[in-house]
C-alpha cells in the first residue's frame, strides 16, 4: 500500500474540550493521527491554552469539523485509558452551567478532585511511604522523585523543565495511582469512627476460684477491691462496662481502675459505638419498624409508583433513618446504586458508623474533609462500581454513578446544601433532583421542618407527602417554656444572661446526672466593642463590619476576611479608656456560666473550638462520654446530634435569629428552634426547652411551643405570595464588586439600567447589602424577581447574559466583577 493510500484512511478529528477555567465557551483542538484510536468522550487530554499554560481537559464531543474562527492547536497527549466522566455527568454539568448562570469550566472545577484536573500550576509532593520500591521505576520517574526529595514540592511546570518535555501528565498519573506522589493540599483527616474502651476481667479471673483468689489478693487495696466487686456485680446485668460507668457505680476513683489495668487484672477492649443512638448503645444491624414507620414505608413505595420525589415529613426522633436504611436495602436488592446526602460533614461521620453495619464494603464516604488524594480514590471506586452506596455532603452529586436508583436528601431544609462561593453557586438538593431525572431514579427528601418550597410542592401534588408525627418508641416531645427577658429583668430574676428559671432547671438536671445544651447563635466573646464616650466602634480595615473579640486568642477578629488585630482598651477616636463590650457570643456565655455555677463541667462547640484535627469529634465524644455537664454551641448543636442524657435545652437569645433581615428568617427561626428542641428528651424521659426572648408573643415562638409547622407554613406561604417571593417567584441576585466605591455605584446603576430595558420592574436595586464592603471590595446588589408562570426563565437568563456581555464590552466597566447567584437565599 502506498503512503497516499495509508493517509487516505486517516480521519482528521477535532475534540471540543472543557477546560477547568472561567471561560465562556468550550475550546476545540485537533487530534494527531496517532492518537485517533484513544479519543473518547469523558477522557482527559493534555492541551496548551494561552501562551504557555498546560491543562488536563475533558473531551466533551468529537467532530470532523474544524473551528471556523481560529486555527485549532493539536492536543499534546491523552491521559486516560478509560473515561473518568460519562456523558450523563457532562449533561449534569451543562444543566448546572445553564441553570446557575456560570461557566462549564467552573462546574468542572467544583466537580473533579484536584488530582484529576492537573495543570501547570498544580503542586505535587512525594508520598511518605517507605514500603514503595523505587528500583523498578523508569529513569524519568526516578529523576522526578529524586528532585521532589530535594525540593519538597514542585509545580507541574517545574517537572516539565526537569524532564525536558511538555507532556508529563501520563507519568504523573501513573506515579499518583501507584502511590509515589500526592497532590499538595492541606491534608485533612480521614473518616474516623467513634470507638469506646470497655473494661473486662482478664481470662484467669473469670471462674469462681479465680475471682475468689483475686479478691483475697486485693485485701490491702480496698478501693481496687471495691472496683472488682462492683464490676462483678454490674457485669451480670450489663456485659459491657466503661471506666466512667464503673467509677459512677462504685465511687472507687480513676486511680484504682488505672492500677488494676496496670496489673493486668482489667483489660481494655476497643469497640466501635454510635453516638447516633445516644447513650453508647453498641451498633446493631437488627431493628424492627413501629406501626407508624411501617405505614410510612409503605406510603413511600406507593408514591414512588407515580412520583419521582417524595417528602418524608417526620418529627425529630421519629425513626426516619431506619426508613432510609430499608429504602437503601430495597434499591440495592433491585440492582441499583444509592446516594445518601447529608448537609454537614459532622453528620456524615456519624451516620457512616451505622450504615457500615448494614452495607459494609459497599459503602463509600465522600466529602471535603478527605484530602484530595482520598477523594480521587473514591472517585475511581465509584467509576469502577465498587461502591453501591455513597454517603456524603453536597459535592457527592458530582460522582460518576453507574445505575443510580435512589437519592436520599436528609435534613433537606438545611441551607448548608447551598454553595455560596465560589461559582457554581448550586443547591445540592435541587441538583440531586435533576441528577435523579437523568438516571430515572427516585428522590426521598427528609426533614422534621421541611423547607417551605418542598412542602408547597408536596401540598401541590408535585411531590408525594408522607408524615410521621410520633416519636420512635413513644418518646414524648419536649415541654417548651418561653421566658420574657424584659419582665424577668424588671423582677430582678436575670443573672447575667440567664433567667432564674433556666439556672434552676440546670441545677436540677445536673443533680439528676443529666446533661444540658445551651444555644447561642454567635461565636466569639464580644460581637463588637464601642466607646462609651464618643460611640466609636472597632471595625475591620478590609470589610464594612465590626470586629469580634475572641477570648481564646485575646484578639479582635473579622468573620468575613479573617483579619485580626490587638484588643483595644483605649478609644482610637477620643483617647478615652471607655471601650465597652456589646452583645455576647458562645465564649462570653461560657465565661459567665463559670462564674455563676463554678462546679459545672462546660464544653463549647463552635467554629473556633472545632478547628483542630478531629476537633468536632473530640468535643462530641467528650460530651457523649459525660465529661461535660453543659455543651454551649452555635447552630452546630442543632443538626441531627442525638444524646441520651440531654434533658434540658436553653436558647439564650432567640431574638437575634428571628429578627435577621432575610425573607426566610421566620422559616429558619422555626426550623432552628424546633431542631434544637429536638435534642432534648429523645428517650423515655420528656425533655424541657427554655427559650429566652424580649418578644415572648412572637408568632414564630408560639408556633414552636405548639409544634405547629402547618401554622408556620400557611402564614409564610401567604406572605410570600403577597410579596412576590419563592415558591411563587424566582430570585436571581447579582453582586457588583470593585475596589473603588464610586466605580461600584456607577457600574451597578449601568447594569441595572441595561437589565430594566428587557425586564422592567422585575429589576430591584442596585442597593448596598447588609455588609457592603468585604476584602476591600465595595458591593452593590441587584435582585431580579421573576414570576414562575407565563414567563420563560430560559429567555430571562439569555437576556441576563446578553446584558452582562454588553456591560463588559464597555471599557469604563473594566475591573468590575459580577457574581451571579440563582436561588440565592
Amino acid at each position: 500500500m502506498s503512503n497516499a493510500d495509508l493517509f487516505a484512511d486517516r480521519k482528521t478529528l477535532f475534540v471540543e474540550v472543557v477546560l477547568p477555567l472561567s471561560i465562556a465557551k468550550t475550546y476545540t483542538y485537533r487530534v494527531p493521527f496517532e492518537l485517533n484510536d484513544q479519543i473518547q468522550i469523558g477522557r482527559r487530554v493534555i492541551v496548551q491554552f494561552g501562551r504557555n499554560k498546560v491543562y488536563s481537559a475533558i473531551i466533551k464531543s468529537i467532530t470532523m469539523d474544524a473551528p471556523q474562527k481560529y486555527e485549532a492547536k493539536y492536543i499534546m497527549d491523552v491521559v486516560d485509558e478509560h473515561p473518568i466522566v460519562d456523558e450523563g455527568q457532562l449533561q449534569l454539568w451543562q444543566w448546572m452551567a445553564d441553570y446557575y448562570l456560570c461557566y462549564l469550566g467552573e462546574v468542572m472545577q467544583a466537580a473533579l478532585p484536584a488530582a484529576l484536573k492537573l495543570a501547570s500550576e498544580t503542586k505535587i509532593i512525594a508520598a511518605n511511604n517507605s514500603d514503595l520500591d523505587r528500583s523498578q521505576l523508569s529513569d524519568k520517574a526516578f529523576l522526578l522523585l529524586d528532585a521532589l526529595d530535594i525540593a519538597g514540592e514542585l509545580k507541574v511546570s517545574d517537572v516539565s523543565k526537569i524532564l525536558g518535555q511538555k507532556s508529563v501528565f501520563p507519568l504523573l498519573k501513573t506515579l499518583f495511582e501507584d502511590g509515589y506522589i500526592l497532590i499538595s493540599e492541606e491534608i485533612k483527616e480521614r473518616y474516623k469512627p467513634k470507638t469506646k474502651s470497655f473494661l473486662r476481667l482478664a481470662a484467669e479471673y473469670n471462674d469462681g476460684e479465680g475471682k475468689r483468689l483475686l479478691l483475697d489478693s486485693l485485701n490491702r487495696a480496698p478501693k481496687q477491691q471495691d472496683a472488682v466487686i462492683g464490676y462483678i456485680q454490674l457485669s451480670k446485668s450489663k456485659p459491657e462496662l466503661t471506666r466512667q460507668e464503673l467509677m459512677e457505680a462504685t465511687s472507687c476513683g480513676a486511680t484504682a481502675i488505672t492500677a488494676l489495668i496496670d496489673k493486668g487484672i482489667f483489660e481494655l477492649k476497643e469497640k466501635v459505638v454510635s453516638r447516633f443512638q445516644g447513650t453508647d448503645v453498641l451498633l446493631t444491624k437488627e431493628f424492627s419498624f413501629s406501626e407508624d414507620q411501617t405505614r410510612a414505608f409503605a406510603e413511600i413505595n406507593d408514591y414512588f409508583q407515580t412520583k419521582d420525589v417524595v417528602l418524608l415529613h417526620g418529627v425529630t426522633a421519629s425513626g426516619k433513618t431506619q426508613i432510609y436504611i430499608r429504602q437503601i436495602e430495597q434499591a440495592l436488592a433491585s440492582g441499583k446504586n444509592v446516594l445518601y446526602l447529608l448537609p454537614e460533614i459532622a453528620l456524615t461521620t456519624q451516620i457512616t458508623e451505622r450504615l457500615k453495619l448494614h452495607f459494609g464494603n459497599d459503602l463509600g464516604v465522600y466529602h471535603s474533609k478527605f484530602n484530595d488524594n482520598e477523594r480521587a480514590e473514591v472517585w475511581h471506586k465509584v467509576l469502577k462500581n465498587e461502591y453501591k452506596v455513597i454517603i456524603g455532603a453536597r459535592s457527592s452529586v458530582f460522582l460518576p454513578f453507574h445505575d443510580l436508583g435512589l437519592i436520599i436528601v436528609d435534613e433537606e431544609h438545611e441551607n448548608s446544601y447551598k454553595q455560596y462561593d465560589p461559582s457554581p453557586r448550586y443547591h445540592a438538593r435541587d441538583t440531586a433532583i435533576y441528577l435523579a431525572y437523568l438516571h430515572h431514579a427516585k428522590v426521598l427528601l427528609g426533614s422534621a421542618t421541611p423547607s417551605v418550597e418542598s412542602y408547597y410542592n408536596a401540598k401541590a401534588g408535585k411531590y408525594g407527602l408522607v408524615q410521621l408525627f410520633k416519636r420512635f418508641g413513644d418518646a414524648q416531645l419536649p415541654i417548651i417554656d418561653v421566658i420574657n427577658v424584659t419582665e424577668e429583668g424588671r423582677k430582678g430574676n436575670m443573672h447575667s444572661y440567664f433567667s432564674s428559671k433556666l439556672l434552676h432547671a440546670m441545677e436540677e438536671a445536673v443533680k439528676n446526672k443529666e446533661q444540658i445544651i445551651l444555644f447561642q447563635n454567635r461565636r466569639g466573646h464580644t460581637p463588637f466593642l464601642q466607646c462609651g464616650t464618643c460611640g466609636y466602634v472597632a471595625k475591620c480595615v478590609n470589610c464594612d463590619v465590626s470586629l469580634t473579640y475572641h477570648k481564646t486568642s485575646h484578639l479582635l477578629h473579622c468573620h468575613y476576611c479573617g483579619h485580626s488585630e490587638q484588643n483595644i482598651n483605649v478609644c482610637p477616636g477620643c483617647g478615652m479608656p471607655h471601650m465597652e463590650s456589646k452583645g455576647f457570643g458562645t465564649e462570653r456565655i461560657e465565661e459567665e456560666l463559670e462564674i455563676l455555677m463554678p462546679s459545672l463541667r462546660i464544653g463549647r462547640l463552635d467554629l473556633d473550638s472545632t478547628k483542630g484535627k478531629y476537633g468536632f469529634d473530640k468535643i462530641i465524644s467528650a460530651f457523649d462520654d459525660y465529661e461535660y455537664d453543659v455543651l454551649i454551641g452555635t447552630q452546630m448543636v442543632a443538626k441531627g446530634l442525638d444524646f441520651g442524657r440531654v434533658s434540658l435545652i436553653g436558647i439564650i437569645n432567640a431574638d437575634s435569629i428571628i429578627n435577621f433581615p432575610d425573607f426566610r428568617s421566620y422559616e429558619r427561626s422555626y426550623s432552628l428552634f424546633s431542631q434544637v428542641a429536638g435534642r432534648a428528651g429523645r428517650r423515655q424521659n420528656q425533655g424541657q426547652v427554655i427559650i429566652q426572648t424580649y418578644t415572648p408573643n412572637h408568632r414564630v415562638l408560639e408556633q414552636v411551643v405548639q409544634h405547629d409547622y402547618e401554622g408556620m407554613f400557611m402564614k409564610e406561604i401567604t406572605e410570600r405570595k403577597n410579596f412576590h417571593y419563592p415558591p411563587f417567584y424566582r430570585l436571581i441576585k447579582l453582586d457588583i464588586k470593585h475596589s473603588d466605591q464610586q466605580q461600584t455605584l456607577d457600574s451597578a446603576q449601568k447594569l441595572a439600567n441595561l437589565l430594566k430595558v428587557h425586564l422592567g420592574n422585575r429589576v430591584l436595586g442596585p442597593e448596598p447589602p447588609l455588609v457592603s464592603r468585604v476584602r476591600n471590595n465595595y458591593i452593590q446588589t441587584i435582585i431580579l424577581k421573576i414570576e414562575r408562570t407565563n414567563v420563560s426563565i430560559v429567555k430571562v437568563k439569555e437576556l441576563i447574559r446578553s446584558s452582562i456581555l454588553t456591560f463588559e464590552l464597555d471599557k469604563l466597566n473594566a475591573g468590575v466583577r459580577i457574581a451571579i447567584d440563582v436561588d440565592p437565599y
